[in-house]
């Protein structure tokens, strides 16, 4: 272990003295010299502000008109915001769709299976068979029909033997019912159930319904009816003791009036299908004395509550 004297511990000025320097003081006066003049130069530089950031509400915008028009590119979007007197630079309008990852108009102009529902919804209706048992054993086949807009179901009709008269009479009752209710269906989404048969589609293609099979294993093409029929299940069908035909047309007629003229819908902001909502109660007094009465379906397996009159 090597010891410092201690006469150059306690000098300093001679261990600088014995350091080996690679420049000379001019250097590093000039080096000093510079770094004082850079910094007056940047405390005296005026500040100027940059570009601010885009308003949050008209960013929202941006992403909301993209994603709610698929085929509209930065310039059509920042046209229609002209329109509504909002000045933004065209762009800006390209940095916010590329900042969140929306890709240009070209890569995203596709329709999918949803979007389509949703644009054509009011001349949308969707079909399926299902089927139950009664209580000997014997398997009866239901035929319904669901408006995608505002959700009316039509129970066509129950039978042991779906042939193929029957089902093509059903189609012709249906065409019938919708044309003296005044809707104009374009489209019928039905799976690929071998219990229809041709004359089905060719009876609706007369009326100008397009027919629409789903995909092989894709339920959520047809989900709508499927949740109907998932509906009828709980609510009616597991919990009845199925008879015969008869009996079972009898309920089903029954659920189908209770599911359009009473029951709530959650896609239809719990109104019914066939009855929009009351205006809500706002006086207090109504609200503290509320007489509401039952009225029983099919025996009581069906509540239905109303104010009483």
């Amino acid at each position: 272990m090597h010891c410092w004297p201690p006469s150059y511990i306690a000098s300093p000025g001679y261990a600088l003295r014995q350091l080996p320097l690679i420049v000379s003081p001019d250097t590093v006066l000039r080096w000093h010299r510079e770094l004082l003049r850079r910094r007056r130069a940047k405390a005296s530089r005026p500040k100027r502000p940059g570009r601010p950031r885009t308003v949050r509400s008209i960013r929202a915008l941006v992403l909301r008109l993209a994603r709610e028009n698929p085929s509209w590119g930065y310039r059509r979007i920042h046209g229609e915001l002209a329109s509504l007197g909002i000045k933004v630079a065209a762009g800006t309008v390209w940095n916010i769709l590329k900042e969140h990852g929306i890709d240009p108009a070209p890569e995203r102009d596709h329709t999918n299976w949803a979007a389509f529902l949703h644009s054509q919804a009011q001349a949308i209706l969707t079909a399926d068979f299902f089927e139950t048992k009664t209580l000997n054993g014997a398997t009866l086949y239901v035929l319904a029909v669901i408006e995608h807009a505002t959700r009316r179901v039509r129970i066509l009709g129950a039978t042991a033997h779906p042939t193929a008269v029957w089902v093509t009479q059903l189609a012709r009752n249906m065409v019938m019912d919708l044309q003296a209710a005044g809707i104009n269906a374009k489209f019928l989404i039905r799976d690929r159930d071998g219990r229809y048969p041709a004359s089905f589609d060719t009876v609706l293609q007369a009326e100008g319904v397009k027919v629409i099979q789903t995909g092989v294993r894709m339920p959520r093409m047809n989900a709508i009816m499927e949740r109907w029929v998932r509906s009828c299940r709980n609510e009616l069908l597991d919990r009845t003791l199925i008879w015969n035909q008869t009996h079972l047309l009898h309920a089903l007629r029954e659920y189908e009036t209770f599911y359009n003229e009473h029951r709530p819908h959650r896609t239809l902001a719990s109104a019914a299908p066939l009855h929009p909502l009351p205006e809500p109660i706002t006086e207090p007094d109504q609200l503290t004395h509320l007489h509401i009465h039952r009225r029983d379906h099919l025996g009581g397996l069906l509540h239905e509550y109303r104010h009483a009159a």
